[in-house]
């Protein structure tokens, strides 16, 4: 079945400087900020009954320990999604309507990001929170990969990129989900190692895939 085609006078594409690009790039660098902003709204003022207590002070912030720390885990999830978006968004030359309904999907699942935080923090020994904050992280890894592709297959990239350098971006931009989905079944046997396993991102990034990289990697990737 052909795809309709657009109504006389819209455009198909959106080439970089024009207003929908433009506008696009807005809207994904605000839902952003505005994910990134109410992380915090989850962690609530502490409650105690002597206002003037340092010691039910300390006792009320110390029962929010694990807030903070779903706070500073999300903040740095979504700050590398960021980073990772922006280096995306840089390296187009244009947009289709296909690629800014998918970046739209990617985006609602940023703003998601927030509410599976609160549920970490308030519940993180509940294999349930975990979960759902995995899978929604999965889902934004995913997504990453997907739009990488239609960049890719669509033209959409300011230099042709070799095809074993774009292999190793999808790669690379794929393991996190991996690391996630892992991390699902094990958080039924342990949370706290379930967490863990996210940090594995880490040393893999700068061991296995580096080891891997393609010598051109680094201009399209920097």
């Amino acid at each position: 079945m052909e795809e309709a085609s657009a109504p006389k006078g819209v455009a198909k594409r959106y080439e970089r400087g024009s207003e929908e690009f433009s506008r696009t790039l807005a809207l994904s660098d605000g839902v952003f900020a505005i994910a990134m902003t109410l992380l915090v709204v989850g962690i609530a003022l502490p409650s105690i009954s002597d206002a003037s207590s340092a010691g039910d002070m300390l006792d009320a912030l110390n029962d929010l320990s694990e807030s903070f720390v779903s706070f500073f885990i999300s903040f740095a999830v979504i700050a590398r999604y960021w980073a990772a978006h922006q280096q995306q968004f840089s390296a187009l030359a244009r947009m289709d309507r296909g690629f800014v309904g998918l970046n739209l999907v990617y985006l609602a699942f940023i703003a998601l990001l927030p509410f599976p935080t609160d549920l970490l923090g308030n519940y993180f020994e509940n294999p349930i929170s975990v979960v759902v904050y995995a899978l929604n992280v999965a889902i934004v890894s995913g997504m990453e990969v997907v739009l990488f592709r239609k960049a890719y297959r669509a033209d959409l990239l300011t230099d042709p990129m070799p095809e074993e350098v774009y292999r190793w971006g999808a790669i690379s931009s794929s393991s996190p989900l991996v690391f996630f989905l892992l991390s699902m079944p094990v958080a039924f046997l342990n949370t706290t190692v379930a967490v863990l396993i996210w940090l594995l991102t880490i040393p893999f990034g700068f061991g296995v895939l580096d080891r891997i990289k393609p010598a051109e990697a680094d201009e399209y990737f920097g």
